[in-house]
């Protein structure tokens, strides 16, 4: 009886893991759809920190090596012997026809167990892209991705207390794993909340505004931090650089 398998799971975890693992597996056997990642986004929301995925090999054999990887990463799935383990951080929020892809630097711990990214309470970053029209309610990512096509990712998805906790090495892989994520997605325009970080990654003499490369196609516009921490900026500044980003990826 199904009663009777659920008693079974919840008695020997490793059956568990084997029987939710084919949900992960399911998600990744049709290849590399642009549907995946929203779903690896809804499963990180069902799955506890820690549990433990399998995925066959002639399923992960059915995507490019390097896009699997970014994609798992990206929803927050971790390979760790042999099988991928739920992360404590955020699932990226991507899909096809993105309007806007948001990069933050990484998620904080408050932002990865809350779910929703730039949750801190002095984080002006949902109050400033509200007040730019890129986004209508407040701190509901999933709205802005179905309504306003807005996706969010993260330049390293390991969730900190403070970005000052990130390594060179660690920003340099997150580019390395975005940049295979928006040559698949191809979003009009990417985002970078934080220059900081993409100077580390990408260019230590960038400055704020639209850079001079992008990921292919598609432009990169760089823009100061929202943390409450980042006196130099103003509430103000930060919408008007979400102004910016919205006027140049609007569509009649």
């Amino acid at each position: 009886s199904r009663a009777s398998r659920d008693s079974a799971q919840r008695d020997n975890p490793s059956d568990n893991a084997s029987v939710e693992g084919a949900d992960l597996a399911d998600i990744l056997a049709g290849g590399p759809r642009t549907e995946v990642p929203i779903e690896l986004w809804r499963l990180r929301a069902a799955t506890p920190v820690g549990h433990r995925f399998h995925v066959p090999a002639d399923v992960a054999q059915r995507w490019p090596t390097d896009l699997l990887a970014a994609t798992l990463e990206g929803g927050a799935f971790n390979p760790s012997e042999g099988v991928y383990v739920r992360a404590r951080t955020l699932a990226d929020l991507v899909g096809a026809d993105l309007r806007v892809l948001i990069v933050g630097l990484n998620p904080s711990l408050v932002a990865a167990d809350a779910g929703v990214g730039f949750a801190g309470a002095t984080n002006r970053f949902w109050p400033a892209a509200l007040d730019a029209g890129l986004v209508s309610v407040d701190r509901d990512p999933l709205h802005a991705f179905e309504h306003h096509r807005i996706g969010m990712s993260d330049l390293v998805k390991r969730a900190t207390v403070s970005a000052k906790e990130l390594s060179t090495a660690q920003y340099r892989h997150g580019i390395r794993r975005l940049e295979t994520t928006v040559r698949w997605l191809r979003p009009r325009a990417v985002c970078v909340v934080g220059i900081t970080g993409w100077r580390a990654a990408r260019d230590r003499s960038a400055t704020i505004g639209w850079q001079d490369e992008g990921f292919g196609t598609t432009p990169v516009y760089v823009m100061p931090n929202p943390s409450g921490l980042n006196a130099h900026v103003s509430r103000a500044e930060l919408a008007e650089h979400f102004h910016t980003v919205a006027s140049a990826t609007h569509r009649a």
